[in-house]
């Protein structure tokens, strides 16, 4: 646990990952979705997450050759995976409205 602690929150491999699974609410919850069907979206892809999170001015990246592993289609709309930061190197937030994973994914069915 000490190896964890000496890195920072600002190291890209810090970042959370954010899958087109866990906001589509053409999946079930056992299939991948993290909020409720009311706040997904149709079939989002890892592209249009990125656009939504530069857009609120989050620092992003975008990693297209990942795939979630609960995923059984291999087709190319289906890939990718977005990394947020979340929190500054001196460990505070970068945005106050979203102080976690849940928070960020219900900002795309808004």
């Amino acid at each position: 646990m000490a190896c964890a602690a000496a890195r920072s929150p600002a190291d890209q491999d810090r970042f959370i990952c954010i899958y087109p699974a866990y906001l589509n609410n053409k999946k079930t919850i056992a299939e991948g979705r993290r909020i409720p069907i009311s706040k997904a979206v149709e079939n989002p892809t890892a592209t249009e997450i990125q656009d939504v999170c530069s857009a609120v001015g989050l620092n992003v990246f975008l990693e297209k050759n990942k795939m979630y592993s609960r995923e059984w289609n291999r087709d190319l709309q289906y890939r990718g995976r977005v990394r947020v930061q979340l929190k500054q190197e001196d460990g505070s937030l970068c945005l106050v409205q979203f102080p976690s994973h849940y928070t960020l994914s219900l900002t795309f069915g808004s």
